[in-house]
């Protein structure tokens, strides 16, 4: 038998959760057969079916999830909806966690997140956070909006929830005080928008980085229906926004995949949100780049080589299938010329994320056929006009 040594041994990595991410997480793996291990909540979670390993149990379930660490190199996520301190206790016990917890702060504390950016002078919208009820403030801080506010959720807010637009000031203050019962709260300018972008970078344990295209995206209700390559911005504009992405990088300093969410309005590019795992932004990487978000993921976090990060074509859409009243057909959407079809596995119900349909090509027609799988598949999702 070969000697196995540092350099052949394949490290075994832990996701906690079994979301449509460790799905595809564990499709990335077993390509090069990386030894992966997934922490689901239930036994019908989405990546349960692919995945080598899987441990069934709530990532609070601090015996559980003890037990489980001491038999990986690292721990990344598929969520981040974790308690911090618990996974500081694993990495303090000897196991790498990937991003680290102070990295995972950024993306699970929206105060955290705006305070620590704004200070480092990183353009974001204007902001008000409250841990306690204060009418004087809110009312300084509605005064001061002219295009309105938008009422954040500190913590758990995901796909839109947790987020609220209130078009009156009294019922700011209303939504104020239902969601100081559960944790601070953030006030946020409401901002002119022209577009919204996002630009994902990878960071290696090695301290190697690569960054992929910036795309343009397309939200409904606070849910990415649409991810567009290349985004149209002009030369200017397109290098804010890149520096944006680097300096919120640096801060975060998150290895793995670090998503970059960005308001385009028309006193330039504002911070939006951000995500320390794979994202929605990047799924057009599984057949778009020389290596998909998910396997950079991977390499980065069990500390092996990044991959190239070039889009392969000159186009490419993605459009995410989000459940309607009923399914739709298969069989026609796979009818439609270069759809890539990926069903993540789930129950069908409407407003649910179930899916997306990427297509790449040379033309902007890639566009349309993305659409076409997506409806034929059943999204309850809409498109623009152009």
């Amino acid at each position: 038998m070969p000697k196995v040594t540092e350099e052949t041994r394949r490290p075994r990595v832990g996701v906690v959760g079994g979301g449509q991410l460790a799905r595809m997480m564990c499709e990335s793996a077993s390509q090069w057969g990386l030894d992966l291990s997934v922490l689901a909540a239930a036994q019908d979670d989405a990546a349960v079916a692919g995945a080598p390993d899987v441990v069934v149990g709530a990532p609070h379930d601090h015996d559980l999830v003890r037990a489980w660490a001491t038999g990986c190199d690292v721990i990344t996520f598929d969520h981040e909806l974790v308690d911090l301190d618990f996974f500081a206790e694993i990495e303090a016990s000897g196991v790498v966690v990937a991003p680290s917890p102070r990295a995972l702060k950024f993306a699970t504390s929206k105060a955290f997140q705006r305070t620590q950016m704004a200070d480092a002078g990183i353009p974001v919208p204007k902001f008000l956070v409250l841990a306690s009820y204060d009418r004087d403030a809110v009312d300084a801080f509605v005064a001061a909006a002219p295009h309105g506010v938008v009422v954040k959720a500190d913590r758990g807010g995901y796909d839109g929830r947790g987020v609220l637009t209130p078009s009156t000031n009294a019922e700011v203050h209303d939504a104020v005080r239902d969601m100081l019962v559960a944790g601070a709260v953030v006030l946020e300018e409401r901002v002119q928008l022209l577009q919204e972008i996002a630009g994902l970078l990878v960071r290696g344990r090695r301290g190697d980085q690569v960054a992929y295209p910036l795309v343009t995206t397309v939200q409904r209700d606070g849910m990415c229906v649409e991810v567009t390559y290349p985004t149209r911005l002009d030369p200017d504009l397109l290098e804010e926004a890149q520096d944006v992405v680097r300096r919120v990088g640096d801060q975060v300093d998150a290895v793995g995949v670090l998503a970059v969410e960005l308001f385009v309005t028309p006193d330039g590019v504002l911070l939006n949100e951000v995500a320390t795992r794979p994202h929605n932004s990047g799924h057009w990487t599984i057949e778009g780049c020389t290596t998909s978000q998910f396997e950079n993921h991977l390499r980065a976090v069990a500390g092996l080589p990044l991959g190239g990060t070039a889009a392969l074509f000159p186009n490419a859409t993605m459009v995410n299938v989000v459940g309607s009243a009923t399914p739709g057909s298969l069989v026609d959407a796979l009818a439609v010329p270069g759809a890539h079809i990926h069903d993540y596995g789930k129950a069908w119900r409407p407003g649910r994320k179930l899916g997306h349909v990427t297509v790449v090509g040379t033309g902007p027609d890639v566009r349309v056929r993305a659409w076409e799988g997506a409806e034929a598949l059943g999204t309850s999702a809409t498109k623009e006009s152009s």
